[in-house]
């Protein structure tokens, strides 16, 4: 059962104080001016890529779907609200009813996006909409940070495979979150049980060095582990001396070792290394598994190394040097009454410093070259031009703050291996570049 089906609820009984105090206080004032019900629409977007970074990955999605239907104030919640004077007792009246009933449109899941795209489009009150912000924001922000720093490493990898397990180097629940985005970003599995148990994603994991300090001989350990495992287990070979290590473990497991890994020192020489002295002891089928702190540039520093697998933590948690995507939720239409009927006039901000916007509910679609390679991200806010009208990008999600689908886990992963195959080769470059293809708005 893949548990990405269920709209499982975060480990707390609400989400509504996920959020910043000023979208409550911005409710509390729009309800006195009467223009709290004026139809409106949010857009997520970020104004640049991280920098040097060819593409963004959409993570978070169904994370912010269960978020959505678990934003409810309730007795508890409101309690603490009126205790703190955070808002006035018409708007904890208001809250207390509080149920998104409007739309939401966005990327799928696993597609990337530009600088620009309308990753995620809410529509609805205002008072409905703006309390979602800070919600939306933390979980795509950080969903999506993992989900390109995962991304970048499967392409470094080349096909081998890689193991997330960085639920130490991050807030308990965050590590789950990461796991998730890490897996959508083309990551095999995960160290961290919560993350199998919440979504299905398959979870590895043998020993660590304390298990060797445990015992009083390496060898003892070996055999305990083996005994216990199978020989099909994988051996870690570098609490001591590598070369006796590893000659220990064959001569425990026998030729029919699953593996060996490595944790620490030149990886690339100690690799090669390893690999001979398993050949010449007859476990050629013996695989060998490299840690120690892995970047995308370490791991592709060691494509000519006989490795078979990669262990990711610390680096993937963090973003690789970048955790967060920048991406903003700003009000780009509203009406000026709460009739469905109303039109929408565009608005957007226009202060200087780098922090302008585009006004109007935006469309998004990636235009194709004639072999079918991803060439522009094109936004409007008009028609959407006949020749664009089949490579649209937004779907819809929610209509009338009901979910309409959640997605296997696997199918999102699929999606972004698929998207990103659509986009030229130079994406996939670790090297500093412009976004891979540009934005234009029509």
């Amino acid at each position: 059962m893949n548990t990405a089906d269920l709209g499982l609820p975060v480990d707390v009984p609400s989400t509504a104080l996920f959020t910043d105090q000023y979208e409550l206080t911005m409710l509390q004032a729009a309800l006195a001016a009467g223009t709290a019900e004026r139809r409106s629409v949010f857009e997520v977007f970020t104004r640049r890529l991280p920098e040097g970074r060819r593409y963004g990955v959409v993570a978070g999605t169904g994370r912010v779907l269960d978020a959505v239907e678990n934003f409810r104030f309730d007795a508890d919640v409101l309690g603490f609200l009126r205790e703190n004077a955070i808002v006035d007792e018409p708007t904890l009246k208001w809250l207390a009813s509080y149920r998104f009933g409007g739309d939401i449109w966005g990327y799928p899941e696993g597609e990337v996006y530009f600088p620009g795209s309308p990753i995620l489009r809410v529509e609805g009150s205002f008072a409905e909409c703006v309390l979602l912000e800070t919600v939306i924001l933390s979980i795509l922000n950080h969903d999506s940070a993992i989900a390109a720093a995962a991304s970048r490493m499967a392409s470094a990898a080349g096909g081998r495979p890689l193991i997330e397990m960085g639920a130490r180097r991050t807030h308990e629940l965050a590590a789950v979150a990461a796991a998730r985005a890490a897996y959508i970003g083309g990551f095999a599995t995960t160290s961290d049980l919560a993350a199998g148990f919440r979504y299905g994603i398959p979870t590895v994991g043998t020993s660590a060095h304390a298990f060797t300090l445990l015992h009083d001989r390496e060898r003892d350990a070996f055999q305990a582990q083996v005994n216990s495992l199978g020989r099909g287990t994988t051996l870690l070979v570098d609490t001591y001396d590598v070369t006796e290590a590893v000659r220990m473990a064959v001569e425990v497991a026998g030729p029919e070792l699953g593996a060996v890994r490595i944790d620490s020192g030149d990886l690339l020489l100690v690799a090669h290394r390893v690999r001979q002295q398993l050949d010449e002891l007859g476990a050629r089928d013996t695989r060998i598994i490299v840690t120690s702190d892995l970047d995308e540039y370490a791991i592709a520093s060691l494509a000519a190394a006989p490795v078979d697998a990669y262990g990711v933590g610390t680096q993937l948690v963090t973003g690789s040097g970048h955790p967060t995507c920048s991406m903003v939720y700003k009000l780009v239409a509203r009406a000026e009454s709460a009739d469905p009927k109303a039109p929408l006039d565009a608005v957007a901000k226009r202060s200087t410093g780098g922090k302008t916007s585009i006004g109007g509910r935006k469309w998004a679609a990636r235009r194709l070259d004639e072999r079918g390679v991803a060439e522009a991200e094109v936004i409007g806010t008009g028609a959407v031009p006949v020749a664009l009208a089949d490579r649209q990008l937004l779907v819809e999600l929610v209509k009338g703050g009901q979910v309409l689908s959640r997605e296997p886990l696997d199918a999102v992963r699929d999606r972004h291996a698929a998207s990103l195959a659509n986009l030229p080769l130079s994406a996939t470059q670790l090297s500093r570049g412009e976004p891979v293809i540009p934005t234009e708005y029509i």
